[in-house]
Formats: structure tokens, sequence, C-alpha cells
């Protein structure tokens, strides 16, 4: 092993980074975002503001002889009041695409969080320094997944051989939007988010855009999707339009047409998925907003509640149920004239019998096994024999 008077450090860059949309240059470093500038300047929610800057998807990716690799981060974790503390964010470790070691950078900033209360306190804290050592000294390809859950900021990565940036792999691109649950919630890590999962299985190059809370259908986000370069494009909409009771029925169609327009604007062919929601028992035919239910956190369990009326339903106000049925109906009526459009019903990944084996501990989000099954199914449902087959030919 070489001495540590060998280190070398590489400036980390945009060139070294994979799923990301933008970077921002900080004092500290580099923090990778997932929307673009002047998308963020476009909304104040401070919901999106923390998702979006949390890295799922996003890998560092280069080419080394080194035996050593360290990474510096300055975190910023999340603590909730009332609920339990989160476990520290996870980085993955890839080889020449196999699992080779994963690690946590404790320290950092932290952001607490009150949902009762709808307000936030953020302290500062120190960065911290996560190392993979023993690594064969051949040349080799770098990834490091960066925690999906926790705002990452890059500070230095320090090597024991010099760095260069991994070459372009010719595997497709798939670009797709959606929900915590595609962002990774209660996911083990960052490579086993479902999305992650269906990436690997089917052979293509992850761009994630799923966004705790900010699945809204807002249309910088379309903008977003339309000005990213992908061969692949999947959207799954839904379940954060009724839990944040955003609107109602009257303009939920309309937004979705909006929405998938914008997306054709700079996608005209590409093969284009829309998933409806996964099933979700407190939201199937209650509609939102949903709110904490903290009865059981003495246990450790923070559960989620639909507080609507389903008898609102008759004004509009929108379910699982009935959003699935608008995005179906809507699909087939466009399908007539954009063959390249297809529709997913959610409850094909997620359904009553996988609710029953594996339920959503907190009510809303799947845990690590349900993720797998997810990722999966995307596989087999979408790149296998759906929308995106095929999608392993060269670009």
């Amino acid at each position: 092993m070489r001495t540590e008077h060998s280190w070398i450090t590489t400036p980390v860059t945009a060139s070294l980074l994979r799923g990301v949309v933008d970077v921002e240059h900080t004092e500290h470093g580099l923090l990778p975002h997932r929307l673009p500038a002047w998308a963020r300047a476009q909304c104040a929610d401070p919901q999106l503001a923390m998702a979006e800057s949390q890295p799922a998807g996003v890998r560092l990716a280069f080419r080394t002889r080194a035996t050593v690799v360290e990474l510096e981060t300055l975190p910023t974790k999340r603590a909730y009041v009332g609920a339990p503390p989160r476990p520290d964010g996870v980085y993955e470790l890839l080889v020449d695409g196999r699992p080779a070691g994963r690690a946590t950078v404790t320290g950092g900033n932290t952001l607490t969080v009150d949902m009762t209360a709808g307000t936030t306190e953020w302290a500062p804290g120190p960065p911290g320094t996560l190392r993979f050592a023993g690594l064969s000294d051949r040349p080799k390809d770098i990834e490091i997944w960066l925690p999906h859950n926790e705002t990452t900021e890059l500070v230095a990565l320090r090597t024991d051989a010099s760095v260069e940036p991994a070459a372009d792999p010719g595997r497709k691109v798939w670009l797709h939007h959606g929900s915590s649950i595609s962002h990774g919630s209660d996911a083990a890590g960052p490579t086993s988010t479902w999305p992650a999962l269906a990436a690997s299985l089917g052979g293509v190059e992850l761009i994630n855009l799923g966004l705790g809370g900010g699945a809204l259908l807002d249309p910088f986000t379309a903008r977003t999707l339309r000005d990213t370069p992908a061969d692949l494009i999947s959207v799954k909409l839904g379940i954060n339009v009724v839990n944040a009771d955003l609107m109602r029925l009257r303009a939920f169609g309309p937004a979705v047409h909006g929405f998938l327009d914008t997306i054709r604007e700079g996608h005209p062919t590409a093969p284009l998925l829309v998933v409806s929601p996964l099933l979700c028992p407190i939201h199937e035919d209650t509609p939102g907003p949903s709110g904490p239910d903290f009865s059981d956190v003495a246990e450790g369990r923070l559960r989620f509640r639909a507080m609507g009326d389903p008898a609102e339903r008759a004004a509009g106000k929108l379910t699982l149920t009935v959003i699935r049925d608008e995005l179906a109906a809507l699909v087939q009526r466009r399908a007539v004239d954009d063959p390249n459009l297809y529709h997913l019903d959610g409850r094909e990944l997620y359904g009553e019998a996988d609710y029953a084996e594996l339920p959503l501990p907190d009510e809303l989000h799947p845990d690590a096994a349900a993720h797998r099954r997810i990722g999966e199914r995307f596989a087999d449902l979408a790149f296998a024999r759906g929308a995106f087959a095929g999608a392993r030919e060269a670009v």
C-alpha cells in the first residue's frame, strides 16, 4: 500500500459526476443538484429545496489505479421533532460495476424539521471523511454512489494514484421522475432504491428526478425533464398530489396534459412511460392531506394517516383510485397520436398482495425489501417486455 505522502487531491468537478442535473460551487466545495438553478429560483418551498439537493442516483465515476480512496464531504443530516433518530446516509462503492464497500460520514450540518408546526431549524457542523482501502492496484472503474437521502457537499477527493473521468459506458440514459418512493425513501442505500435497482437490471444509466414530496406536476420540473438529454423517460404521478391535497380533478387532467406536452417538446419520440400510484391503502379512497401520527413514536414508529373525508370526492377531491382511472384514460387518448406513450398501473409494481406480505411501515413508504421487489418488477415490466424493451442495445 502506498504511503500517506503519495496522496493526490483531485478537484471534484461535474466531469466526475453522473446522474446530476446541476452543480453549485459553495464555500466548502461542490453541491450536486437535481434541479437546475433557474428551476430552484421559481419555487421557495423548503421541502423541495431539501429533496432536490439530496443526491439520489448521483455518483462519482472515475478510472484509477488507486488502492485507497478518501472522500471528504459536508453532509446535512435531517432530524424530525417527535420521531426516532435517522441513521447516517450511506455511501456505496462499486468497482467495475460490482459492490465493493459501504461507508458513512458523521458530523455535518443538522436540519431539524417540526412537521406539526411546519418549521425548520438549521445548525452548522464540520465535514467528515470516508475511506475505502485495500483496492487492487490495477486500472479500474470506480463509482461512489452518494447518499440518496442526505444533502452532500463534496469537499475533496484524495487517492494514492491519479484519477481521470470514467469513459462513457455507451448505455442508454433513463430519466425518471416521481415522489419520495422514487427518491428512495426507506431504501437500504443509494444503489438499492427501486430506480437504481431497475436501472442496473435494465442495463441503463439512471438520472433520478424522484423528489420527496415534490412530484406535484410543477411546470419547472416538466421543463427540466424536457431539457435533460435522455433516451427513455418515465413519470410516476399521483401520490404527492393526493397527500398534499394540491388540486381537484378539474385541474389534475389538464395539468398532466401540460406536463406531458412540455416533455414532448424536448423528447418528441422517446419512449415515455406514465406510471400511476402504487397501492397505498390510506389514500385509495380517502382524499388528502396526509399528516403524521405520533401515537406509536414511543415504540420507534412514525405513521401517516389520511386526514380527508371520502365524501369530499363528490366535490372533486382526489384519491389514488380516481387518479389511476384518470391517468389510464388520459394516456389511452393521447396514445392515438403518440405511439411511444405508455401506461403502467402502479399496483402491478406493488399491490394488495404485496401490502399483505410487505406492508408500508409508515403507511406511505415501502421498506428495503419492497424497494427491491418494485425495482425487479419495473425491470421486468418496463425493460424486459414493456415500454423500454431493447434498452440494452447500444445508443
